[in-house]
């Protein structure tokens, strides 16, 4: 299955969330980074067909995806931002409702269910109120939602936002898990969630994509322009105010700095290999000064 998207676009009256972006997408999983505002959800909306794009188009196996209705509806799982639970609900009763919404007869719903509850660890907790959930059990919730009608293209929207760090581990297991044979597209501003899972990196700022690639062949990006210096910890405020600063450690009076820069910060300065975060950081400077 092939996913094309070509120069697709969206605009607002004067802003332009979203700047003629161009890409194919087979099976695997994409990690789509980018700072808040960078129009990561846009772009996800679009794909999903729930946003019109104000020019180019979007295409599974050459068929427009808003022309292809249901059969599109069919194929696609979607975890949005802010996914609406019932709180009311039991977790048995919501992924039943989410079913006969998907058209999912009652024998194989109630199969799926089944299934799905057990694959996120919930199942033991499936009889139990959605608004006794942590936050965690609810984004496991949402997988198993997305994942119900086996669908060939999941999209998933800052899944792992607010999780603590065992939960999100959790998270991206799963999704590497539910990854084959599928297009995965996830959306994340925490680089760490994708660094271990994902086949390619997409890179997207001011509402276009900037650089595409393996872990690898994005790290070459930053190469050369990653640097460790020693300095008295007296300096740390100047240092941090002046230097895009990746991160520090003191240690007696002094502080090793991590620092992402073109040329050399400080005589000191000994080149160090670089991250899929130093990357991050060196185009998102401007956002994570602020």
């Amino acid at each position: 299955m092939e996913l094309s998207i070509d120069r697709v676009t969206k605009q607002y009256k004067n802003k332009i969330a979203v700047d003629r972006i161009s890409i194919k997408l087979t099976e695997g999983v994409y990690g789509l980074l980018g700072a808040n505002g960078a129009g990561k959800t846009t772009f996800m909306r679009m794909i999903c067909g729930i946003l019109t794009p104000t020019g180019g188009e979007i295409k599974v196996d050459g068929r427009n995806n808003m022309e292809m209705g249901e059969e599109f509806r069919n194929l696609l799982g979607y975890l949005p931002q802010d996914f609406g639970y019932y709180p009311d609900f039991t977790a048995y009763e919501f992924m039943m409702y989410m079913a006969s919404l998907k058209g999912l007869p009652s024998g194989k719903a109630k199969d799926r269910t089944r299934q799905l509850m057990e694959e996120v660890g919930l199942l033991q907790a499936a009889k139990k109120k959605i608004k006794t959930y942590s936050g965690g059990m609810k984004q496991r919730l949402g997988i198993a939602q997305a994942m119900l009608n086996d669908p060939k293209i999941l999209i998933l929207d800052e899944p792992t936002a607010g999780l603590d760090p065992k939960e999100r581990v959790r998270f991206r297991n799963l999704i590497a898990d539910f990854g084959k044979n599928k297009i995965v597209l996830l959306s994340t501003h925490i680089v760490s969630d994708v660094e271990a899972i994902a086949d390619q990196i997409l890179l997207m700022k001011d509402g276009q994509l900037k650089l595409t690639g393996t872990v690898g062949e994005m790290e070459q990006y930053v190469e050369g322009k990653v640097w460790e210096c020693v300095r008295n910890e007296k300096e740390t405020e100047h240092i941090v105010e002046t230097f895009n600063v990746a991160n520090m450690h003191h240690n007696s009076g002094e502080t090793t700095f991590r620092i992402i820069s073109e040329t050399k910060p400080f005589e000191n300065g000994i080149r160090v290999k670089g991250t899929l975060e130093d990357l991050y950081l060196y185009y998102f400077q401007e956002e994570t000064k602020c």
